[in-house]
């Protein structure tokens, strides 16, 4: 019995511990320390919400820099990719469909310079940023449909690009979001 009555007591102690005292000092401390992040990095245009630098948007319109495809359709309570294997038709035919879509929006790019990620829809389908080399690569499209030079947008690209994870992993990479609302403001 006195068993019984020590792992009771430890389940509880556990539940109070992990369950209520360690999230909330995480919670008090993360919006003391990153004060926007932890409310989910929202971004607002005159009071109005408009996404989250921290969930990919569906982007459409020539105006707008584009992310990556999301085979969920961006919606956060779908997050997931399509898990095909790279010899599955279906995915095959996914790819060709982006690249096609890709090519309609940016003519002057040529078929081999699109960068994988611009075909090819993440794990997760809600990827919010691409690289440098992405943005750059819609930067024309973007200028035209903006009334701006091709110069002003690469500026916008160049202010806002983040450096590599740690300095060293992975590429600089663009926030979808941070860019079109920089294009909004001009």
């Amino acid at each position: 019995m006195s068993d019984l009555k020590r792992s009771i007591k430890l389940t509880l102690l556990f539940m109070l511990i992990l369950g209520i005292i360690y999230p909330l000092t995480m919670t008090g401390l993360s919006r003391l320390i990153f004060p926007e992040k932890s409310k989910g990095s929202l971004v607002y245009n005159n009071g109005v919400l408009i996404g989250s630098t921290l969930i990919g948007q569906k982007f459409t319109d020539n105006r707008w820099f584009q992310g990556r495809p999301s085979t969920v359709d961006y919606n956060a309570l779908n997050s997931g990719g399509s898990n095909l294997s790279m010899s599955n038709p279906e995915f095959k035919k996914e790819i060709n469909k982006n690249i096609e879509d890709f090519l309609i929006k940016n003519p002057t790019v040529k078929k081999e310079d699109i960068p994988a990620e611009m075909v090819t829809s993440s794990a997760s389908g809600l990827d919010p940023d691409i690289t440098v080399a992405s943005a750059r690569l819609q930067a024309k499209r973007v200028a035209k449909a903006n009334g701006l030079s091709l110069d002003e947008v690469n500026r916008i690209i160049d202010n806002n690009k983040n450096g590599k994870f740690l300095g060293i992993f992975g590429q600089e990479r663009v926030n979808v979001l941070t860019l079109n609302m920089k294009l909004l403001n001009k």
